[in-house]
């Protein structure tokens, strides 16, 4: 058996998220390790967060990104505060530059304890999103559920935040609406190629928006960091709020600030659970006393 990984077990308002300690190390984290973990009550997560030596020079770490299905994914907001609170409780430091699938991402822990992640910025063009056919404008594109002459939600906004995102925007109380029904048939749909994260979202002021998210690979979960970015940003671009909302998700709240300069900075809070280590092969663990820091 390889040497032990460590880990932490946290939350991101409730995204349940694994802290993977491998650094100095040269394996990674299995699909089938992710799986194990998912699989088991006290370990089981939405991400899995694996944090390697650098690559690119200028950055602290790269960080891989497994979903509970064990498929990769391309960025998750909650996950990195969650990474963040992990490293500066181990260094001391406050701020971090990250590569990712989905690029640089930067990010710092405020005196309050909460954590701002730069999400860098989001992308609309159909095929950076990216979709199956052409779509001129995508702040609504043609897709709906249930009957032509009476859909239950229809004409997304899609956007990608590294990861793709279609937003479907209701009136009424977005819990009313079946998402662990009609989620999963709209993150396969044809329309798009690399599966999607499927929102629905509530504006509730020219500030504030509420929302629900199936998300690619994990299923319902409490909170899904880019797909309150790529709400958000998306409600602005619709004019349904401004460029600074508070998105209220199943567990809690996050602040989104779609800058001037395009990029979208999240804040929030991360939750630290328990440590334990893990065989990055298999999935096997154990609980540890101390924590990863």
């Amino acid at each position: 058996m390889a040497e032990l990984a460590r880990f932490a077990k946290m939350n991101g308002l409730g995204n349940a998220i694994i802290v993977a300690d491998m650094r100095g190390r040269s394996d990674r984290v299995t699909p089938d390790a992710a799986r194990a973990l998912a699989a088991d009550q006290v370990t089981t997560f939405d991400q899995i967060m694996a944090i390697y030596d650098p690559v690119v020079g200028g950055t602290d770490n790269y960080i891989e990104i497994l979903n509970c299905d064990g498929t990769q994914a391309q960025a998750c907001g909650n996950g990195t505060r969650c990474v963040v609170q992990a490293l500066a409780a181990e260094t001391g430091r406050k701020t971090f530059t990250f590569e990712t699938k989905a690029g640089i991402l930067t990010a710092e822990e405020h005196e309050d304890g909460r954590i701002s992640v730069d999400m860098g910025k989001p992308r609309f063009g159909w095929k950076e999103i990216p979709l199956a056919e052409e779509f001129a404008d995508t702040s609504r594109i043609e897709l709906q559920v249930g009957p032509i002459d009476a859909p239950i939600v229809h004409s997304p906004s899609v956007a990608s935040m590294g990861n793709p995102h279609a937003i479907f925007w209701v009136d009424g109380d977005v819990n009313e609406y079946e998402l662990d029904r009609f989620g999963p048939l709209l993150e396969n749909h044809p329309i798009f190629p690399e599966k999607a994260n499927i929102t629905i979202a509530q504006v509730t002021s020219p500030e504030t928006l509420t929302m629900r998210t199936w998300e690619r690979g994990a299923g319902l979960t409490l909170a899904c960091g880019s797909a309150a970015c790529a709400t958000a940003v998306s409600a602005a671009r619709t004019g349904r709020t401004g460029r600074r909302v508070t998105v209220t998700l199943p567990g809690g709240d996050l602040e989104i600030y779609w800058r001037e300069d395009d990029h979208v900075i999240m804040t929030g809070p991360a939750e630290w659970e328990f440590a334990g280590r893990f065989d990055p092969l298999t999935g096997d663990w154990q609980r540890e006393t101390e924590g990863v820091a």
